[in-house]
C-alpha cells in the first residue's frame, strides 16, 4: 500500500502540471538585422568609413520570450524577457546584460496591466506610430540616442487601454542598478543610497488616443542625477554630469499621425530639458521635430523616409537629417533593404548620420552621408 503512495502522488503532480501548461502560452520570438553601411567624413580626419553596425539596421536585433497564463476569472500572469545583442560579433548589447532589453513579470486583466521589472519607459512606447523610421541605423536614435534605448532597472509600469484611450506610467527606483550603462544618452546611475530616495529615480507618464485612421499622444520621462550619471550628447557638446538627485534630465513629447490602406504619416515635436543644481554646469535645453510617411506599393515593396531637425540655441548647436529607406519582402519573415541619409550639421555640432557604433560622428560642423544595404529575419 505505502509502496503506491509515491506513485499515485507522481500522477497527480503530472496531471497538475498539465493543467498549468495547458492554461499558459510561452512564445520565442526574435530579430536578426544586419548589413553594410558607408559612412563619409567620420572621425576628426573625416575619412570615409566602412562597416557592419553594431546594433541595428532597420531594427535592433534580440530574441525573447513572452508568457501569459489564464488565472481565471479575466486575471493572467504576463511576463517578457527580452536579449539584445551584436550579429556581426555576437556579443551582447545594454551593458552586457542577458536580458538587457526587457526582463519583467505581471499581472493583466481588462483595466490594464502591471508590471515589475527591467522594462520600457513612456517614451519609447509614445513614439512607436508617430516616428515612421523608429529604431533605425538612420533614424531619431542618430539626434538622441536615449529614444530607441529608453528602459529602465528596478520598474513599476502600469498600462490600460480604453476604449481608443492609452494611459501609461513607470517608476524607477533605480534606473541603472547593474552600473553597466543602462541606455545610450544617460551614463550610469546605480541606484538609490542611504538619505538619498530620488536618487537615481525615474518617472515617465503617457496618453495616447488611436482611431482606426489617426492617433495623437504625448509624454513626459524625468531622470534623477545620482552616483555616476551624466546627460551625453553626440552634437559637440561635453558630457552634463548629474551627480545631484536634484539634477533632472526631462523630455516632453507631443506627436500624432494619420494612415489609410497603403499608407501612413506621422510628426511630432520631443523637447529635452537639462538642468543641474551647479552654477558651473551649463543647463543644455534641445528641441527635435520629424515628420515622416510610408507607402506600400505592393504586399512585397514599401518605401518610406523622414525628416528631422534638432536645435540646441543655448550651445548654438543645430543639425538637419533626411532618410529615405525601401524595402523588399522575400517572405513574411525575411526583408531586405537598402537605405539612404544625409545630415547637416552647423557650425559647432557634430551628431552622427549613422547610430550604428562608435567611431561614426565627424568633425564640428562636418556633414555626413550615410548609405546602408541590410537584410532582415524574424521568428
Amino acid at each position: 500500500m505505502h509502496k503506491g503512495l509515491p506513485a499515485l502522488a507522481l500522477a497527480a503532480g503530472l496531471a497538475l502540471a498539465d493543467t498549468s501548461a495547458s492554461a499558459q502560452s510561452v512564445t520565442l520570438y526574435g530579430v536578426l538585422d544586419t548589413g553594410i553601411e558607408y559612412v563619409s567624413h567620420a572621425g576628426a580626419d573625416n575619412r570615409a568609413l566602412v562597416r557592419m553596425p553594431a546594433n541595428t539596421g532597420s531594427l535592433p536585433s534580440r530574441w525573447g520570450l513572452r508568457g501569459d497564463e489564464d488565472l481565471g476569472g479575466g486575471l493572467h500572469t504576463v511576463f517578457a524577457l527580452e536579449s539584445g545583442f551584436n550579429v556581426r560579433a555576437g556579443d551582447l548589447n545594454q551593458g552586457g546584460r542577458l536580458f538587457g532589453r526587457q526582463a519583467w513579470v505581471g499581472l493583466s486583466n481588462r483595466y490594464g496591466t502591471l508590471s515589475f521589472g527591467r522594462q520600457y519607459s513612456m517614451t519609447f512606447w509614445v513614439m512607436g506610430d508617430a516616428d515612421i523610421l523608429g529604431p533605425d541605423l538612420y533614424g531619431s536614435g542618430s539626434l538622441d540616442s536615449y529614444i530607441p534605448n529608453a528602459r529602465s532597472d528596478n520598474t513599476i509600469a502600469y498600462k490600460g487601454v480604453f476604449h481608443g484611450l492609452t494611459v501609461g506610467a513607470t517608476y524607477s527606483f533605480g534606473r541603472d542598478n547593474g552600473g553597466t550603462g543602462n541606455a545610450p544618452g544617460q551614463g550610469t546611475c546605480a541606484g538609490q543610497t542611504a538619505g538619498q530616495m530620488t536618487s537615481c529615480r525615474q518617472i515617465s507618464a503617457m496618453l495616447k488616443y488611436d482611431t482606426a485612421w489617426f492617433g495623437v499622444a504625448g509624454a513626459w520621462d524625468e531622470q534623477r542625477g545620482g552616483n555616476g550619471a551624466a546627460a551625453n550628447f553626440f552634437n559637440g557638446v561635453s558630457t552634463v554630469p548629474l551627480t545631484s538627485s536634484s539634477d533632472t534630465d526631462t523630455r516632453w513629447q507631443l506627436n500624432g499621425y494619420v494612415k489609410g490602406g497603403n499608407w501612413k504619416g506621422g510628426a511630432g515635436w520631443l523637447g529635452r530639458r537639462v538642468q543641474t543644481a551647479s552654477a558651473a554646469v551649463a543647463d543644455v535645453n534641445t528641441d527635435m521635430f520629424y515628420v515622416g510617411a510610408q507607402y506600400q506599393f505592393t504586399p512585397a515593396f514599401a518605401v518610406d523616409g523622414e525628416i528631422f531637425r534638432m536645435l540646441n540655441a543655448r550651445q548654438n548647436t543645430r543639425a538637419t537629417m533626411a532618410t529615405l529607406r525601401g524595402t523588399y519582402f522575400l517572405s513574411k519573415r525575411t526583408a531586405v533593404y537598402t537605405q539612404v541619409a544625409w545630415l547637416g550639421n552647423s557650425e559647432h555640432a557634430a551628431y552622427s548620420v549613422s547610430s550604428g557604433g562608435a567611431g561614426g560622428a565627424p568633425a564640428a560642423g562636418t556633414n555626413q552621408l550615410g548609405v546602408n544595404v541590410g537584410m532582415r529575419h524574424t521568428f
